[in-house]
């Protein structure tokens, strides 16, 4: 899916200034002076992760962590700048997702390394690249690994808790992926829709044919006006009682979505919420649990 997303404002001059005398992580790449090391994530699915690895031991900041906050529209502030220039470690989604990240790590003159976690992830980044990578398991395994790695190498001496940390969450999200497997075998080709592409790997993993017109769900991720006939096609998916079931982002809407909703409702078909970053009180496993279970629940009804 094309980039799109997360557009950070120009900081005000005074605000930017002021923190250019922020202090920034060493050269070397060790910890903070204070022995702390300190992980800023672009939202709180990469800072769920970054924790469970880290533990105690870690100090983790999510610039995007409210759940009822619109991902698509992100404004900066001073303290999250000083967080950045306190950083030892940046985790970022990439893949034109938060670049807010890299105009955040240049202007506080941050020497931090950052995982781009699109880039790990391997996927193919060609044409119309789905770049919510964080519901691609096999990709959050690598990322465990490279966290574990890169904190290791900030502070060697918890290097045997952040291997037993990323052990225990490592097999955690291999259940993960075993489940969907298994629900592959019961819903492999169930056709299916969402407003946008979020849980567009989710769904790949669990065999699920996507059948959303392209042109409705690009305009919606992009904030463009939908046009008429990819509007009418995505209806008539529901009318038609083609599709199984509606993935529907909650935390963006707009008046073609809740078109598309009010017509899933009508004609019965389940509608399930998906989010683009970490609901109250729930992790990284407890919230993709939550999303298959939803999934398979919708599906059998």
């Amino acid at each position: 899916m094309t980039s799109r997303l997360l557009a950070l404002p120009l900081i005000a001059g005074a605000a930017a200034l002021a923190l250019t005398g922020c202090a920034t992580s060493s050269a070397s790449g060790n910890a903070s002076d204070d022995e702390t090391v300190r992980v800023v994530a672009s939202t709180n699915v990469y800072g769920s992760i970054v924790q469970s690895v880290g533990g105690k031991d870690v100090e983790v900041t999510s610039i995007l962590s409210d759940p009822s906050q619109d991902p698509h529209s992100f404004e900066s502030s001073a303290k999250t700048q000083l967080a950045v220039s306190k950083a030892d470690l940046l985790v970022e989604n990439g893949g034109g997702y938060d670049d807010f990240m890299t105009t955040l790590a240049k202007a506080s003159g941050t020497k931090a390394a950052t995982i781009d976690v699109a880039e790990l992830s391997g996927l193919d980044h060609g044409g119309e690249f789905n770049e919510h990578v964080f519901y691609d398991y096999p990709t959050m395994v690598k990322l465990v690994a490279e966290v574990q790695q890169r904190l290791t190498k900030l502070d060697s001496a918890q290097a045997d808790t952040f291997e037993t940390n990323a052990k225990a969450l490592t097999a955690k999200l291999d259940d993960l992926e075993s489940q969907t497997a298994a629900a592959k075998a019961k819903v492999d080709g169930e056709k299916v829709a969402y407003t946008e592409p979020v849980p567009g790997y989710l769904f790949d993993a669990m065999g699920l044919d996507n059948v959303t017109p392209e042109k409705f769900s690009e305009a919606i991720e992009e904030g463009d006006d939908v046009p008429p006939a990819a509007l009418n096609e995505t209806l008539q998916l529901f009318r038609d009682k083609t599709v199984r079931m509606l993935a529907y982002n909650e935390q963006t809407s707009s008046p073609e979505t809740e078109q598309v909703k009010q017509a899933a409702d009508q004609a019965g078909i389940p509608v399930v919420g998906v989010t683009e970053t970490l609901p109250k009180g729930e992790d990284y496993v407890s919230w993709q649990q939550a999303n298959i279970d939803a999934i398979q629940a919708a599906l059998t009804k």
